[in-house]
This record gives structure tokens, C-alpha cells and sequence, in this order.
């Protein structure tokens, strides 16, 4: 069946549909990931984003429940030169995604990076261009939006086994990035977005992992202030989006970028050891500042990757250290957090 994308400056893209039939509105972004296309559509940072492949075939790996980075896909679309497999597309099918296949990814990429990342309209059927361009034009911008309480847990859990405890505030958080804790022989308790400061100390953590999630850091002043509330009382681990609001509690600003920051091969620079790491990453936000705080650049854009707060013990990466999907270069991140908070204990 065929299908088209509509982007909101007007520019038709057709394709050729490969799961479920509709409409799916977001912001059509993109992922120059080779691997990883289902760790990309149930990463939890992607919701109500219409995603892209560089990769010119997508699926020819299969699909596993170990690869979901969440219970559910969040990504409301996936674009793809070519799709191999059929587990894949029956995947995509039975999870109400709309796909395509067919479309030039190619066109589309220097379009997004030339333009923007835009809101958009991928259409799986028959459909009016000109009546999805209005609808498209109609829908809200990702600036300004809060959507973290939609893909947060609305109930604590556990998971792990330990003597440490570590709390994990939950804005959307990676399967990949529990897992990496449960690997250092922790005990986590993961709490919804909206958990207070008093409720999170109460608990007694060792220390308090702020997660990744999607939308815009600056539009979550609640979370913010919560997280300034902590700074300085216990040890704090910001990870993408929890490092973008560590940020804004610390002082610094945050932007939106043009077309963002997504794939498993961003060179970031460690100030100092003058190190390189290449990194996952998907955020279309970014911090903005300078100063001693800062421990880590992208070398792409320069934009800043990491802080450290020393007189607070927290810090924070902008990139995925859980890699999941991606390069193991920040693997030792999270370890490195955890037997700091256990030395600091023992000391």
C-alpha cells in the first residue's frame, strides 16, 4: 500500500507502507544508527517523534524481547530506505506503527539538516496532501513540551539485588540503563517523574540517578526544582534529559538544537583527560554555558556533554553511557558513579 510524509514546510516524500495503516503526527527527525532500530522505536526519548534511518536496510536482524528498551514502542513512525525481514515488519505492524519503505531517506536527512527537525505526518493509505499539510501545521512544536508524564511509571518498583540503593527518577527511562545498574550489584527504586525531593531522600539513597525522557528540559519546572532541592544532600547521576534539568538546576540554559543530536557514532571529548569517546546519543535539546563545570564537549557542535558539580557530587552526561544501542566507549560511567558514592561511604 503506498504512503507518504509530509513535512511541514510543504515537502511531499512517498513511500510504501510496511506496517500498521493511519496517520501518525510528530517531529520528524533522524538516527544515522546502523544497528539498534528496536531499541530506537521502544527508547522512551523517542515519543511522539517520527524516526528516520540513515542505514539503507532496516530489519535484517530480526526483532527479541531483550532488545525493547521499554514495554512498548514510542516512536509514532519509522522511515526507512528499505525494510529486510519479515519479523520486522509484522513487529512494527503489531505495535500500531505506521512505516514506510520506498522513501528517499536520503533527500529527507539533508532536508532535516539544512531545515530543522519539523513537525510532520506520516500517512499509511489514501490521504489528501493538502489536508494533512494543514493538520500538520496545526500540531504543537517540541519546544515548550512536557512529555515525560506519559511514558514515567506512575508507581515506585524495584529492581536488583544489593547493599546500595540507588533512586532512579524515571522521565522516560532506558530497560539499558537498569540493567547496567543491576550488572554493579545495586538494589534501584525506580520513582515517577513527579516524586518530591522529602519522598526521594526518604527512601535513603546512596545516590539519585535523574534518567533520559523526551521533550523540552525547560518546560519541566517542577522536575527542575526537584532536582535543585537534592543538589548537594545526595550524590546525583544525570543521564540526557537528567542531565539537562541538572543543568537548569545548576544555572545553565538550554536550547533546542536543529536537528539534534541522534546515533551511536557522536565523537564527545572528556576535558580532562583529553580523551575521545564515541557515543549514543538522541536529544534535540541541548545545555548551553561554559565555565569549570563543564567535563565534556561534543565534537561535532562543541555544545556542552557533561558537568560536574563537585561541592554538590553530582554530575552528569548528555550521552548514553549504557549504550543501548551503541559503542561501549562510556561503558565505565555508571560502575565509576556507584564505586565513587561506595568509597565516599567507606571512607
Amino acid at each position: 500500500m503506498s504512503g507518504l510524509l509530509v513535512l511541514e514546510d510543504g515537502a511531499v516524500f512517498r513511500g510504501r507502507s510496511v506496517g500498521a495503516l493511519g496517520v501518525a503526527h510528530g517531529e520528524a527527525v533522524f538516527t544515522t544508527a546502523m544497528t539498534g532500530y528496536q531499541e530506537v522505536v521502544t527508547d522512551p526519548s523517542y515519543a511522539e517523534q517520527l524516526v528516520a534511518f540513515t542505514a539503507p536496510m532496516i530489519g535484517n536482524y530480526g526483532v527479541s524481547p531483550q532488545r525493547s528498551e521499554s514495554a512498548r514502542a514510542h516512536a509514532r513512525a519509522v522511515l526507512m530506505r528499505r525494510a529486510t525481514g519479515e519479523d520486522w515488519t509484522r513487529w512494527l505492524h503489531g505495535r500500531g506503527i505506521v512505516a514506510l519503505e520506498e522513501v528517499d531517506t536520503r533527500a529527507l536527512v539533508v532536508r532535516l539538516r539544512e531545515r530543522g527537525a519539523m513537525r510532520a505526518a506520516a500517512v499509511a493509505g489514501a490521504a489528501s496532501v493538502d489536508e494533512v499539510l494543514a493538520n500538520v501545521r496545526a500540531q504543537a512544536s517540541m519546544a515548550g513540551r512536557a512529555l515525560v508524564a506519559a511514558v514515567s511509571t506512575q508507581e515506585p518498583y524495584r529492581v536488583g539485588h544489593g547493599s546500595t540503593h540507588i533512586a532512579v527518577v524515571d522521565y522516560g527511562c532506558k530497560r539499558s540503563i537498569l540493567h547496567r545498574l543491576s550488572t554493579c550489584r545495586v538494589q534501584t527504586t525506580v520513582w515517577p517523574h513527579d516524586a518530591d525531593a522529602a519522598t526521594l531522600l526518604l527512601s535513603r539513597p546512596a545516590g539519585v540517578l535523574l534518567s533520559n525522557g523526551p521533550g523540552d528540559p525547560a518546560a519541566l519546572p517542577g522536575e527542575v526544582a526537584v532536582v535543585r532541592e537534592l543538589l548537594g544532600r545526595v550524590p546525583i547521576l544525570g543521564i540526557c534529559l537528567g542531565h539537562q534539568l541538572l543543568a537548569l538546576a545548576a544555572g545553565f540554559d538550554t536550547f533546542k538544537l536543529p536537528f539534534g543530536h541522534r546515533g551511536a557514532n557522536h565523537p564527545v571529548l572528556e576535558l580532562a583527560s583529553s580523551r575521545v569517546l564515541v557515543t549514543s546519543q538522541n536529544h534535540g535539546f541541548a545545555v548551553r554555558g561554559d565555565g569549570p563545570a563543564v567535563t565534556h564537549v561534543s565534537l561535532y557542535d562543541g555544545t556542552v556533554e557533561g558537568i560536574g558539580l563537585a561541592g554538590e557530587r553530582a554530575r552528569s552526561l548528555q550521552f548514553h553511557p549504557e549504550a543501548g544501542p551503541g559503542p561501549h566507549d562510556a561503558w565505565p560511567e555508571i560502575e565509576a558513579w556507584v564505586d565513587g558514592i561506595r568509597y565516599a561511604a567507606a571512607a
